[in-house]
């Protein structure tokens, strides 16, 4: 496949869905295709690149692509917990194999920096500096990437938070001026809301810069009305991408709410919210889509006989 090029695969859906579309651009408040109509991308994100790379294959993504039919892939490369931090070249060669493995699917792939503990991103703001610079030196003629810059910043401030921000976004535009760039909020990406804040601080003092989106992370047993609502609020003021969220509790454990994940999914169908859901891989917990083990063979992926019932569930709605 061509740089610069995005091939749609079997079942993808109308033009403004698909990566067919090519480079986006946010635009207002919304995520917006080559032509300024505004798209809503759907798709999961990988679990660590350290623990479940046996998980990301070319037959489990053509599954998600044209079984599934999802829009992107989000490739988590966690810093710390055995990742970046430990090897800096594997894992930036394996998040540079797994993108491309999505966009020959036709999928837009998330380069997520999956910083989690210490909550301040300034920690890892010279590995950061690093590792934007490798992968926006090689997708910088490509149009089917969007840079997350910290995965969920929690313990801090806004300001430090905006801080790290303005400081990694110019890293990415010196070599990708164009790509859309995710910036996590406060709070775990709630808009502060799980730190007692909400979105008023991001509308108040946003991040100086273009072509940029705001995070923000649910999961929908834990996280109810209240969160719900700030999403609702945030998103009529600020460009919001849901980069990771679940069917379970906070720690992707335990029973599904579904039907506290459809009124987020009604909420942002209608408001053309882009969403990934946590997580695509086998890992034990309930929020990993495939039943334990299915990694281990890379043989099943399509239907439903591989899947958890949060696997089944999300499948549906990908498809729908």
């Amino acid at each position: 496949m061509a740089a610069g090029s995005l091939a749609a695969g079997p079942g993808s859906r109308d033009a403004g869905a698909r990566a067919i579309n090519g480079p986006l651009k946010v635009c207002g408040t919304q995520l917006c295709d080559n032509s300024g109509k505004a798209v809503q991308l759907r798709g999961m994100s990988t679990h660590g690149t350290q623990w479940f790379p046996k998980c990301v294959t070319g037959k489990s993504l053509d599954a998600l692509a044209h079984d599934w039919r999802a829009d992107v892939l989000r490739v988590s490369t966690y810093v710390q917990d055995g990742g970046y931090e430990d090897d800096p070249a594997k894992f930036t060669a394996r998040a540079q194999e797994f993108v491309d493995m999505a966009h020959a699917r036709g999928m837009y792939a998330i380069i997520d920096w999956h910083m989690l503990s210490p909550g301040d991103p300034h920690f890892n703001l010279d590995r950061a500096r690093t590792f934007f610079t490798a992968m926006a030196k090689k997708y910088k003629n490509h149009p089917g990437v969007l840079y997350e810059i910290a995965n969920e910043p929690s313990g801090v401030g806004w300001s430090r938070i905006k801080s790290y921000a303005e400081q990694i976004i110019p890293v990415v535009r010196a070599q990708d001026s164009d790509a859309v760039v995710l910036v996590g909020t406060r709070a775990w990406s709630s808009f502060g809301v799980s730190e007692g804040a909400d979105e008023s601080e991001v509308v108040k003092n946003p991040v100086r810069a273009s072509n940029i989106m705001y995070t923000f992370h649910f999961y929908a047993a834990s996280h109810r009305d209240e969160y719900l609502a700030a999403l609702d609020r945030a998103s009529d003021r600020l460009p919001v991408f849901v980069t990771e969220f679940g069917t379970q509790n906070y720690e992707g454990e335990g029973a599904n709410d579904f039907a506290m994940s459809q009124k987020y999914l009604d909420l942002m169908k209608r408001k053309k919210i882009s969403w990934a859901n946590w997580n695509y891989s086998d890992d034990h917990r309930s929020g990993a889509v495939f039943k334990d083990g299915v990694c281990d063979t890379d043989d099943t992926w399509a239907g439903t006989s591989v899947l958890k019932e949060a696997g089944v569930w999300i499948r549906a709605r990908l498809r729908a």
